[in-house]
Formats: structure tokens, C-alpha cells, sequence
């Protein structure tokens, strides 16, 4: 039995599936959080004296509220990895492995070649080192799309 004849017909012919749409609430949520904290929460560290953000619960987090922004955007493109959603069947499979695949060497690639200044570049500044991570978690979760390419 293929893998294929798992998943019904109605779910194939169906774009927005319920595991469709809790993997889109992942992704914005998680885009939603890393934008909120950069922008609001995490204050302005390099100001003096150095301004502290709010709400306190997040900022209090830390560099952990980059753990749960990427971990929500990564979970969410994972979930979108399945025969019943749009990107994980047919040429969507292909699409999100190597738009996973590319991003993550864009983003090590842009950490290197900007490695000696990130104060420009948002999010870069904040992860330092910790950017190669995040381009290699890009990487793993386009493999997660590789194993279901027929």
C-alpha cells in the first residue's frame, strides 16, 4: 500500500484542511512573535541608558523568545509537511523543500557575509553565532519535506 492511499480523496481535493490551517496559525504566530518582541518587547539594549521593553514577561524571556518564535514558524512548516496540505503532496512537496532548503543557505550566507557588522540587520544583530542554527534548522525542516517527495 502506497503512501498516498492513506489520506482520502476529500482531503487531496480540499485546500484548506484543518491541518492546513493550524500549520499557517503556526507560521504567522511564530512571525508574529519574533516581530513583536524585536519591535516592542526587547527594547533598545544599545541605548543609554538602555531601554527596557514591555510587557516585562516577555522581555524577561529574553533571547528565549527567539526559541519560540523560530520553534513555531519551524513546527508549522513541518505540519504543512503532510499529504494533506497543499505543500506536502505533489509539486508543493518540491516548492517547500527547496524554499526550506534556500533560505537556510541564504541565511548563513548573509550571517558570513555580514558577520563583521550585523548592527544593520535585524534579528542578526540580536543571534549572533546562534544564526548558523537557525539557517541549519531551515535546512533540517526542508529534509522533513524530502522524505515525503515520491
Amino acid at each position: 500500500m502506497s503512501k498516498s492511499k492513506t489520506i482520502t480523496t476529500e482531503e487531496k481535493s480540499s485546500l484548506f484542511t484543518p491541518r492546513f490551517l493550524i500549520a499557517l496559525l503556526l507560521i504567522v504566530a511564530g512571525i508574529a512573535w519574533l516581530a513583536f518582541y524585536y519591535a516592542q518587547a526587547r527594547g533598545n539594549p544599545l541605548a543609554f541608558p538602555p531601554v527596557e521593553g514591555s510587557p516585562k514577561a516577555v522581555a524577561d524571556l529574553g533571547r528565549w523568545n527567539y526559541v519560540i518564535g523560530f520553534g513555531l514558524l519551524m513546527v508549522g512548516l513541518m505540519v504543512s509537511a503532510h499529504p494533506s496540505t497543499p505543500l506536502g503532496r505533489g509539486r508543493g512537496v518540491v516548492a517547500g523543500m527547496l524554499g526550506c532548503f534556500l533560505v537556510g543557505l541564504i541565511w548563513i550566507c548573509t550571517f558570513y557575509v555580514f558577520s563583521d557588522d550585523l548592527s544593520s540587520l535585524w534579528i542578526f544583530n540580536d543571534l549572533g553565532q546562534w544564526n548558523l542554527v537557525v539557517g541549519i534548522a531551515f535546512m533540517a525542516v526542508g529534509f522533513s519535506f524530502a522524505t515525503k517527495w515520491e
